[in-house]
């Protein structure tokens, strides 16, 4: 039996994962996205998230 699983590399932790979504071309992965839906505004992590969404937006630009 054949391991079809592909992995893609996070673009907020930087892990090669397999489970995850993605957004336009850039990957995040489940570990990920649960805990940016879990992070409070005023949390210092909230920025670091922001800025490597900011990726997403980039990519649809060039």
């Amino acid at each position: 039996m054949e391991d079809n699983h592909t992995e893609h590399v996070c673009i907020i932790c930087g892990q090669t994962k397999e489970e995850g979504i993605t957004i336009v071309s850039q990957f995040i992965c489940e570990d990920c996205e649960s805990e940016m839906v879990r992070t409070d505004a005023g949390d210092a992590k909230y920025h670091f998230y922001i800025h490597q969404m900011r990726q997403i937006s980039m990519q649809t630009h060039v």
